[in-house]
């Protein structure tokens, strides 16, 4: 089966699970209708699914031994990611009205909604692998425990949140939990789902999720709301650290080329690593918003 189909094949049966779908005959059990509509919409539509792509993409190269194993962690990574998406779009964080083209899901639902779908959908992702953990305990603890490690304090996708209240920032640090951390959690959740040590491959989710972290900087300064699918300029609104007000717009261009030439020769040894090789280049080549010589904002002008 393709990537892509794996994925969407996992996040639905996921959500049916979160949903209460399939929940057998007892009649006690009966799920908020409200929420559990809620928590199909924060996932859908999915996006690119990069991280759960890379995750099992990284799986294959070392092996696919265990694929239900490596689903599990797929999925469970993704619906990390969905609620992250969730919460970031808050009025108390960045306040968004627009996520993948849609109205946000406190947009579409309500705020109470969506603080509870975005936590739902952090409870479900851990359910999920904890799950598909029982067909090898000593792969899915180690799974659970780099799950918690990339979603939490003091270096996963919390602490990332966390520096934009601080006064003084760590540039590097910030963008390794807010935007790395998830990316390190595919790379090492992939390795270890097929077996693999995860720790030699820490360095690849690192240089991938910093590199993400520019090429979204880049966007945010270049773009408008249309085009990316959500509003746009909210570096420079919610003054929060980026890559573009530190090095300018070729300085990030520039940075982001580094990284990627780096990611690649950071790959471990592994049987896939060509095609990993192969990966990373493709998405360099999506990542990377404008030549340098055409870096200019293209933000329409607002009535």
């Amino acid at each position: 089966m393709a990537l892509e189909s794996r994925i969407e094949a996992a996040v639905a049966t996921a959500i049916a699970q979160g949903q209460g779908v399939g929940l057998g005959a007892d009649a006690d059990v009966v799920a908020p209708s409200c929420l559990a509509s809620a928590l199909h919409y924060a996932v859908t539509p999915g996006g690119a699914r990069i991280r759960p792509t890379i995750l099992l993409s990284v799986a294959k190269a070392c092996g696919d031994d265990m694929p239900a194993l490596a689903d599990g962690a797929a999925v469970a990574l993704e619906l990390i990611h969905c609620a992250s998406l969730v919460h970031d779009d808050l009025p108390c964080f960045d306040d968004a009205d627009l996520r993948r083209g849609k109205p946000s899901l406190h947009r579409a639902y309500s705020e109470p909604l969506a603080v509870l779908a975005g936590d739902s959908l952090i409870v479900l992702g851990f359910d999920v692998l904890a799950q598909a953990a029982e067909q090898a305990p000593d792969r899915g603890l180690g799974l659970l425990r780099i799950l918690a490690a990339r979603t939490g304090m003091p270096m996963g996708i919390c602490a990332g949140q966390g520096w934009e209240s601080e006064s003084k920032v760590n540039l590097s640090a910030y963008h390794r939990a807010k935007t790395g951390a998830l990316f390190i959690a595919a790379t090492q959740m992939g390795a270890l789902s097929a077996g693999q040590d995860p720790e030699p491959w820490v360095e690849l989710g690192a240089r991938i999720g910093e590199a993400f972290q520019v090429a979204d900087d880049l966007r945010d300064a270049l773009y408008d709301a249309e085009t990316l699918g959500k509003p746009a300029g909210q570096d420079e609104i919610h003054a929060r650290p980026n890559a573009v007000s530190e090095l300018g717009v070729q300085g990030a261009i520039r940075r982001l080329r580094d990284i990627l030439g780096g990611a690649i020769s950071s790959i471990p040894a592994c049987p896939g690593e060509a095609m990993l090789a192969d990966m990373v280049r493709r998405y360099a080549e999506r990542m990377t918003p404008v030549a340098p010589s055409l870096a200019q904002p293209v933000r329409r002008a607002r009535a």
